[in-house]
């Protein structure tokens, strides 16, 4: 689907759709549990039927009622000696669930679509295969076998915290305790800590020590009924379209969170409401907060400042290299956008002028072209803009309730 979007102001009112992280894990805590847990406030996006599709692949049960956005799950009660487990796009079922299969000695095939294959898996290899599980292959598709067993388990902590995720989930099914050692600072350590949390709200505990996690083993997920908050990586997209001169009212946004994205409030008061600092750069460490740097770029480029965004080198293998698809959308469109080695520089402008925006299948390179469009003086255009039901099928119905203009195109 291709679309052309007519510059125009946002005014009007959005629901934040629920959490996409905090809807994996609360969806994979359930499955594991004894009983029936019914999650509320839930939308589904292509990631989150992923994972459950995953979960249904490895025993459990998912009845989704759509009037009311619940999901009830029922706990796995027969664990299948074999299973496929199509991940699609969504590196989080990918990785939060190869542990978890393995912990439950399921014999599984994982296979995917896009640059999933690419998405590497390494840390898993090599420690998984130290415990008692053989990989087929090295990438998708590839097959697990084996029963994975208690012990040490040493990562990297400049790598995707979802390969902690996906221990911190496995490891109390297991029969003795394990650990997992840090040998380095952990990058993005709020989606660790929103994993810890989702543990403990079903019942598992999870000690942190030194920056290192210890797991007791022959622990039980007891069935729960939650609901999950808004997502600050979708508000977000409304939070800087209100920066840039839009008037937008934000929905189903907790005061409090664990989500590291809510990190976009701080740095939007920052940049819009600080600009007397004696720094001549804007200067923003994504480590943390690798999912905002796409949408930080379009407020850094109408900030009164150049802004340096660093720590963000893991945005190359995302669902497009995010560094590059970033800034081709800006610069298209009449930006001033350098890559740096490990991030972005952005050079402030009045303006865009329009353009042509490839997507690259990019969910949040469609969504902030769709924000940037605002602040354009002539048409933008998105190619590929469907690929936002990844995480926000209703991206654009909301857009246009918000009084965003958009119409389908054919391009040629």
């Amino acid at each position: 689907m291709n679309i052309e979007i007519q510059p125009h102001k946002l005014v009007g009112t959005v629901k934040i759709p629920s959490s996409k992280s905090m809807a994996h894990r609360m969806l994979i805590c359930a499955a594991l549990s004894k009983g029936v847990s019914e999650i509320s406030e839930i939308d589904i996006s292509k990631d989150i039927a992923a994972t459950v599709s995953v979960m249904q692949a490895l025993g459990a049960s998912f009845e989704f009622r759509e009037a009311e956005r619940k999901m009830i799950v029922t706990g796995i009660q027969e664990i299948p000696e074999t299973a496929v487990a199509d991940c699609c796009e969504s590196g989080s079922t990918l990785r939060f669930l190869i542990p978890v299969a393995a912990a439950l000695g399921v014999e599984t095939t994982f296979t995917g679509q896009g640059r999933l294959p690419e998405r590497p898996i390494t840390p898993y290899i090599r420690e998984l295969t130290k415990k008692n599980i053989k990989f087929q292959n090295e990438k998708i598709p590839f097959t697990i076998q084996g029963a994975l067993q208690p012990g040490r388990f040493e990562l990297e902590g400049d790598i995707s915290s979802q390969f902690i995720t996906g221990l911190l989930l496995a490891l109390p099914l297991l029969r003795e305790k394990s650990e997992i050692i840090l040998t380095s600072p952990l990058q993005s350590k709020p989606y660790a800590d929103m994993t810890v949390q989702c543990m403990q709200q079903f019942g598992v505990c999870v000690r942190e020590k030194h920056g290192n996690y210890h797991i007791l083993g022959t622990q039980h997920y007891h069935a729960q009924n939650l609901s999950i908050e808004g997502d600050f990586s979708q508000a977000a997209f409304f939070y800087v379209a209100n920066a840039v001169g839009n008037q937008v009212v934000l929905q189903n946004i907790p005061e409090t969170s664990t989500q590291g994205d809510r990190k976009i409030v701080e740095i939007i008061e920052r940049i819009c409401y600080h600009q007397q600092t004696p720094d001549a750069v804007f200067e923003i460490n994504a480590r943390d907060i690798p999912d905002l740097v796409p949408i930080l770029a379009i407020l850094a480029t109408f900030s009164e400042k150049p802004t340096r965004i660093t720590g963000a080198e893991r945005l190359r293998i995302k669902e497009s290299d995010r560094l590059e698809t970033t800034t081709s959308m800006l610069n298209t469109l009449g930006g001033n956008v350098k890559i740096l080695p490990d991030g972005l520089e952005i050079q402030p402008v009045d303006s865009l002028h329009g353009g042509t925006v490839d997507s690259a299948g990019d969910h949040r390179i469609a969504m902030c072209a769709a924000i940037a469009a605002t602040r354009a003086t002539e048409p933008v255009r998105i190619l590929g803009a469907e690929c936002v039901a990844k995480s926000y099928p209703a991206f654009f119905q909301d857009y246009q309730k918000l009084g965003g203009q958009t119409h389908g195109i054919d391009l040629e």
